[in-house]
């Protein structure tokens, strides 16, 4: 018997009848709430054939709401890549005040409803908001048009990179910054070339998380988008306005590919986290270094 193996069965004092009750009980719950439901929305979106499943993707509106929504992931995941790459590091990476404050504001979107987030643009630079009138006079629209479902898109999603960075950094320390900073290399190189393989799988997690809720965000951008048709209205608000209309068959076309980005999401985060473990578990099995030998 292997160590390993003798450690598992030391450390699984459960009697077989718990851990095979546990397991179904995780698979039943899997197969009602997520299985069964993915399934349903392919079997409705093909219940009229493969040709209407196209068109419905094919339609003017529904192909306006699939670009607005990558175009809207393509814009925001870039930006909040930047600002969780330097809210981590500055939290994890140095002391001042306000520190706990600013980890708090980082959280925020985690607290507030995205319903509310979309709130407060519209009171900023709606028509009647704080900036609406001087917005309106250099004739600049940002509630109900682009740049307020960017603004509300990068809002309810910049906690996921700084939220999967900030531990991992504190976790690692500053002691090869500062060796890399005394061996002579500058800030971009310390991050280069010691920070950002340190932190890779971790930001690719991250990336791969925010671009799932940017894709995917319905709440915040439902109250600045004005839901107008081919102009302002993303995937999620599209599947909406179908199936309030009773276009059932198109609506789930649009909602099956919204799931089939979020599979193709999970994979890559599964390789991910796959190649993660890979890495970790060649260099657990790397032999120690030995220590110099005195000199005579």
């Amino acid at each position: 018997m292997s160590a390993s193996l003798a450690s598992r069965r030391v450390a699984t004092t459960e009697a077989p009848w718990v851990r095979w009750t546990l397991t179904a009980i995780a698979l039943g719950f899997l197969l009602l709430f997520l299985l069964l439901p993915l399934a349903a929305v392919f079997t409705e979106a093909l219940r009229k054939g493969l040709d209407a499943y196209l068109d419905s993707l094919k339609e003017p509106d529904a192909w306006s709401a699939i670009r607005l929504t990558l175009l809207t992931a393509l814009i925001a995941v870039p930006l909040n890549l930047v600002f969780g790459v330097a809210a981590a590091w500055c939290i994890a990476k140095y002391e001042f005040r306000g520190k706990a404050f600013l980890t708090t504001l980082v959280d925020l979107p985690f607290s507030v409803s995205p319903v509310v987030a979309g709130l407060v643009y519209v009171l900023m630079f709606g028509a009647q908001g704080w900036f609406g009138p001087w917005l309106a006079a250099h004739d600049i629209k940002i509630v109900f048009a682009v740049p307020g479902i960017v603004l509300a898109t990068v809002f309810v999603t910049f906690p996921f990179i700084a939220r999967e960075l900030i531990p991992l950094m504190q976790a690692q320390g500053n002691e090869e910054e500062q060796a890399a900073i005394v061996l002579g290399a500058n800030g971009w190189q310390t991050f280069w070339y010691v920070t950002l393989p340190n932190i890779k799988w971790g930001l690719i997690y991250g990336v791969i998380l925010c671009n799932a809720r940017a894709m995917g965000e319905f709440g915040a951008v439902s109250v600045v988008s004005g839901h107008i048709r081919g102009q302002t209205n993303t995937m999620p608000l599209h599947v909406e306005i179908l199936y309030n209309e009773y276009q059932s068959v198109a609506a789930f076309a649009v909602a099956s590919l919204l799931a089939l980005l979020a599979l193709v999401t999970l994979v890559i985060k599964s390789v991910a986290e796959w190649r993660h473990e890979r890495e970790m578990k060649a260099l657990a099995e790397l032999p120690p270094e030995r220590p110099l030998k005195e000199a005579p």
